[in-house]
């Protein structure tokens, strides 16, 4: 049993570590360079991409998002209609600094929630993700397999 438990943790961290090895990324750090996470994405960079977003989807793998592309930095409010699984969303500015979360968005709401500022970009997550990385504003995300366009 104990071989069982040392084998699945090796394979959560390779997981942790090769996952996003393979398609676009988006890695968080802080500002001192350790790295919290790092997630595969879908890239949600054109209005008809970003009106769907995560609507409707049921379940979403621990470390995989939804990275939110827009064309330059604005005040930038989400909703909750038609997502069925609660939500963290992580506001970044242009250069990739965190500017806040919102954690644990509740599904359905038609209330729109963002974080004071501009941002450009916003990572959704699963529910209590940032809180249990400990992802905060100031952190970075960092773009790998993609670049994000920003001019649609």
């Amino acid at each position: 049993m104990r071989r069982l438990g040392a084998f699945l943790l090796v394979l959560y961290a390779l997981f942790f570590l090769l996952g996003c090895t393979r398609g676009p990324c988006v890695t968080i750090s802080t500002p001192a360079g350790k790295q919290l996470a790092a997630l595969s994405v879908e890239i949600a960079d054109d209005d008809t991409k970003r009106e769907v977003g995560l609507m409707y989807r049921k379940h979403l793998d621990e470390y995989a998002g939804m990275i939110f592309v827009f064309p330059q930095p604005a005040p930038l409010k989400f909703w909750m209609k038609n997502t069925v699984i609660p939500l963290d969303m992580i506001f970044a500015d242009q250069t990739g600094r965190v500017t806040g979360v919102v954690a644990n968005a509740v599904p359905f709401s038609e209330t729109p929630l963002g974080v004071p500022g501009l941002s450009q970009y916003v990572l959704e997550v699963n529910g209590g993700f940032a809180a249990r990385h400990s992802v905060a504003a100031g952190d970075r995300l960092e773009f790998s397999g993609f670049q994000p366009v920003t001019d649609r």
